[in-house]
């Protein structure tokens, strides 16, 4: 990518773009304004402050700027169809050239939802990256944009996350280029230079590859060999889908099983996709309610919470998809807030964020389903850079009273948010908070954050053609 191109790049991306898992959006007509007025707006205000377009695009001023530009064209927008406003960002105006005026922030950022890929460990490995934007990190290999190295500069060194899940990907051995080794060296090193523990790690669970004994005889060798938080599972594997509670005769019946094994050898915490499904029956979380109500001494965290991007977020309706499927298999349940399951938002508040309304409907109907104890921060990083977009993007967030007295939506208040922010996976995990950065010095933070090149803010892939590219040569996500 040209310097000239890299400039042009605004800190919170707009464009079309996905994490690989399913097609990306066409931008709207919102979106596009909203681009083009925050880069007139950010030339103007770094000219005000003497700065250069790149130095300025590394601020939080800029961030704010796009924030607030997002605000008022969506702000815009609905009161040209009479609408209520849903969801709104409050930061005062000189956010965006006083570089005192910080955006809000919380001490502790705990992300139950990272990856990263070790292509200098396996050569060979099925190439996840291959159809994203080639060289979009500065690399002249594009797979070593999901390095190691990569991914603890962007979590903890390009954002406040203080603390992470390595989180395995849905890609069975040999081809799988985030082993548990891998998962382990990066903990080695985060322990070494920190001082302390930073990452958690998921097993990855396989009940449908292969003989079932088998599989869940490794789910202990694994536990026996590593320091496992919680298992992870990906249910919706082309012709090896399956569902928790066993209830299509036509899929494998391993759900039940691969629960009792959780819960004889723990830990009992199960991470599990649901969403981003393109068209994959399994899924949907429909047998999360079910599921949760058999095991209730399993805690279950439905990464995606069900989202699909190509559902638009509403009001909740009991026949709708997306979310609502979630929110409805609970209730059918009779899963009750602040039981044994979590929502999480990995990829669901990176597409939501861009649309305000959809952002209020979307977290508000998770607050009320679930609970506000039992919404998970997610990023599903590095597949979109840095996380810290979505970090102050969220902390600068709120639900509309409008919006709150209509639809029983809670406030989101800075207890909520550091709530959801981090506070309830440390409850999760039975981990302590981690107030502090990195032991590392403010210098060197400076150091390494400058030297990093100016990059997009989001690296997956930004046409159709490319994700069904990635689909047609690894079908597990769903195509």
């Amino acid at each position: 990518m040209r310097d000239d191109e890299r400039d042009d790049e605004l800190p919170i991306e707009l464009g079309p773009v996905s994490n690989g898992e399913y097609l990306p959006a066409t931008t709207s007509p919102v979106l596009r304004e909203t681009a083009r007025r925050a880069r007139e707006r950010i030339d103007t205000d770094a000219q005000r402050l003497g700065m250069s377009r790149r130095s300025f695009l590394r601020t939080s001023m800029a961030t704010a700027a796009v924030l607030l530009t997002l605000d008022a064209c969506s702000s815009e927008e609905r009161a040209s169809r009479g609408l209520p406003k849903g969801g709104r960002v409050r930061l005062p105006a000189e956010s965006t050239t006083e570089p005192s005026i910080a955006l809000p922030r919380a001490d502790f950022v705990f992300d139950v939802q990272t990856h990263f890929l070790d292509f200098t460990e396996h050569p060979n490995a099925f190439d996840f990256g291959g159809a994203f934007p080639q060289a979009a990190c500065g690399e002249s290999d594009h797979r070593q944009c999901f390095s190691i190295d990569h991914y603890l500069e962007e979590l903890f060194v390009g954002s406040d996350t203080t603390l992470g899940v390595i989180s395995a990907i849905p890609i069975a051995p040999p081809e799988n280029a985030l082993t548990i080794d891998d998962m382990e060296r990066a903990r080695r090193i985060v322990e070494r230079v920190c001082s302390d523990h930073r990452l958690l790690l998921h097993g990855q669970a396989l009940p449908a590859y292969g003989p079932l004994d088998r599989q869940l005889a490794g789910m202990e060798l694994l536990l026996a060999t590593h320091p496992i938080a919680a298992w992870k599972v990906y249910t919706h594997a082309p012709g090896r889908g399956w569902y928790f509670d066993d209830h299509d005769s036509a899929a494998p019946r391993v759900g039940n099983a691969f629960l009792e094994k959780v819960r004889a050898i723990g830990p009992r915490i199960v991470s599990v996709h649901k969403g981003l499904s393109n068209g994959s029956r399994y899924a949907s979380p429909v047998d999360i309610g079910p599921a949760a109500k058999s095991f209730p001494d399993i805690s279950f965290v439905v990464y995606h919470s069900g989202y699909e991007t190509e559902n638009v977020e509403g009001a909740y309706d009991p026949d709708g998809r997306g979310v609502d499927r979630l929110v409805r298999s609970l209730h059918d349940a009779g899963i009750d807030p602040g039981q044994n399951v979590y929502a999480e938002l990995g990829s669901t508040w990176f597409n939501v964020m861009r649309d305000p309304d959809q952002a209020a409907h979307t977290l508000g109907k998770l607050l009320v389903a679930v609970g506000p104890d039992n919404l998970l921060w997610g990023t599903d990083s590095i597949w979109y850079g840095s996380p810290q977009p979505q970090i102050e993007a969220f902390r600068a967030f709120e639900i509309t009273p409008a919006y709150q007295e209509r639809f029983g939506y809670p406030a989101l208040t800075d207890d909520l948010k550091r709530k959801v922010l981090g506070l309830n996976a440390a409850r999760v995990y039975g981990v302590e908070p981690v107030n502090t950065k990195c032991d590392i010095s403010p210098e060197d933070i400076a150091a390494a954050r400058e030297a990093l090149p100016s990059r997009p803010a989001a690296y997956g892939p930004k046409t159709a053609a490319a994700v069904r590219a990635l689909a047609r040569d690894h079908g597990w996500i769903g195509f």
